[in-house]
C-alpha cells in the first residue's frame, strides 16, 4: 500500500507553523532547519517547505512561485466537528474566508484561503458522512 505526505510551499516555515497550527490544531514533529517542518495530527504528515516566492516552480516550465490567491484542483479539506468556531479561528489566523458556508446532504462546509494563497476548506460531516451520497439498495 502506497504513503501519502502533504507538501506545502510557503515562503515563511515559521509563520506557515505558527498558522496551521493555530488555525487548525496541527501539532509539530520533526524540524529540518529552516527549510521544512513536519505537522501531525490529520493521519497523514503535513510538510511545511521553504520556497520563496519567484522561484522556479518547476524545473521544466516557466512558473515562478507566486503566493497571492491562485486556483488549483488540489487543496486540502480540514475535517472538524463544529464549522462556525473552525472558521473564525482560523480566520483569526489570517485565512480568508471566500464565501458563505455551504449545505450539502453530507454535511457543511466552508472554503477558505490560508495567507500564502492555498485552498483550503473546512467539513463538518453529518450523518454517515459522504456517505450520505450512497443510495441505499
Amino acid at each position: 500500500m502506497p504513503n501519502l505526505l502533504v507538501n506545502i510551499d510557503v515562503p515563511d516555515v515559521s509563520a506557515a507553523e505558527a498558522f496551521y497550527v493555530r488555525a487548525f490544531g496541527f501539532t509539530a514533529g520533526r524540524r529540518f532547519g529552516r527549510e521544512a517542518v513536519e505537522l501531525l495530527g490529520a493521519g497523514v504528515p503535513l510538510y511545511l517547505l521553504r520556497k520563496p516566492a519567484g522561484t522556479p516552480a518547476s524545473e521544466v516550465g516557466p512558473a515562478l512561485r507566486d503566493y497571492g490567491r491562485h486556483w488549483t484542483p488540489v487543496h486540502l479539506d480540514v475535517v472538524v466537528e463544529a464549522l462556525e468556531p473552525a472558521v473564525a479561528r482560523a480566520q483569526a489566523e489570517g485565512a480568508t474566508v471566500e464565501g458563505p458556508i455551504r449545505d450539502a446532504v453530507w454535511g457543511r462546509m466552508a472554503l477558505l484561503a490560508d495567507p500564502w494563497g492555498h485552498g483550503v476548506c473546512l467539513l463538518q460531516f453529518k450523518g454517515r458522512g459522504y456517505d450520505e451520497l450512497l443510495r441505499s439498495t
